[in-house]
């Protein structure tokens, strides 16, 4: 058997539990992989409390928690070539990442480059390549500003450090809290909160090229009115954006795409900034850490081997 943390129906952290679950056999296309670390990320919480994204299955309860996870193939499942048994990989799972084992699709797993730990790749799969796919969907010049909202976040935070080895020049909206750590990313910090946009203004008189948006609601309606262009306004976060003038983050959801960001970490171009690690057992900590809203960077998941 093999441990996960799990979500056993629609709810809040009342319907969270440890549960005992066969260790799964890797399909065609698939891989098992012994996980050792998982990234903890919004999309899990909301998950549980009921969202769901377009197209996707009703839930088979109980749901094992996590959308990325670093670790070792297992075994791989028929048709799969390029990977073997003690590979160490990252990637998307298809059976939950809060877990002691799991299912990756080989298609759009890869190889951690050498010098990058299971902690720091288990950030990449969602966080990193959500930056990178909305850093490339924008396709700024060099030179361009891009104002990031939600900077300190996970995604923020790569956000920023992507599009600056792009050579673009940063504004990143984050808490006053936020400010020394924003700034050591390399972007130019202004405080969120009531009239953000007008402290933006105060600081580009020549006004921003594009708007990366990872807050949704208010805050994004706000940093909308800053462009001219609203073409170059996305967002990862509300998907009614597109009343804005705008357009959702188009994920591409590749191997390539892990590769490229892996690189990055592993180069420093990239750090995921994990500021904290919990174990296993501590899963329910660590998302009501993500939860609650007092992450900063990235949380991992680790698992003991």
């Amino acid at each position: 058997m093999s441990k996960a943390y799990a979500y056993t129906g629609v709810g809040g952290p009342e319907v969270e539990t440890f549960v005992d679950r066969p260790v799964p056999e890797p399909g065609s296309g698939e891989l098992l992989v012994a996980v050792r670390a998982a990234g903890v990320n919004p999309v899990d919480w909301k998950l549980r409390n009921g969202f769901r994204r377009p197209g996707a299955p009703d839930p088979q309860f109980p749901v094992a928690f996590g959308s990325e996870v670093a670790g070792t193939v297992e075994r791989v499942g028929p048709g799969v070539e390029g990977f073997a048994p003690g590979d160490a990989v990252f990637g998307s799972p298809l059976t939950g990442g809060y877990a002691e084992h799991t299912l990756l699709p080989a298609a759009v797993t890869a190889r951690l480059p050498e010098g990058l730990s299971f902690t720091d790749a288990a950030t990449l799969p969602v966080a990193a390549a959500t930056a990178w796919d909305g850093i490339q969907q924008l396709a700024l010049p060099e030179g361009a500003v891009l104002l990031v909202t939600g900077a300190g976040g996970g995604v923020g935070v790569a956000a920023v450090q992507i599009a600056r080895a792009a050579g673009l020049r940063v504004v990143g909206v984050a808490s006053a809290g936020k400010r020394s750590f924003v700034e050591s990313l390399g972007a130019r910090h202004v405080a969120s909160g009531p009239d953000f946009a007008e402290r933006v203004r105060a600081i580009t008189p020549e006004g921003v090229d594009a708007v990366f948006d990872l807050v949704g609601g208010e805050v994004l309606e706000a940093a909308a009115s800053l462009l001219r262009d609203r073409s170059k306004l996305i967002s990862a976060a509300d998907r009614s954006v597109t009343a804005l003038g705008g357009a959702p983050v188009e994920r591409t959801r590749t191997a390539a795409v892990l590769d490229k960001v892996a690189a990055l970490a592993a180069e420093g171009r990239l750090d995921p900034h994990v500021t904290a690690v919990y174990p296993l057992e501590q899963a329910g900590a660590a998302l009501r850490a993500v939860e609650e809203g007092h992450a900063r960077g990235k949380i991992v998941i680790e698992v003991a081997r």
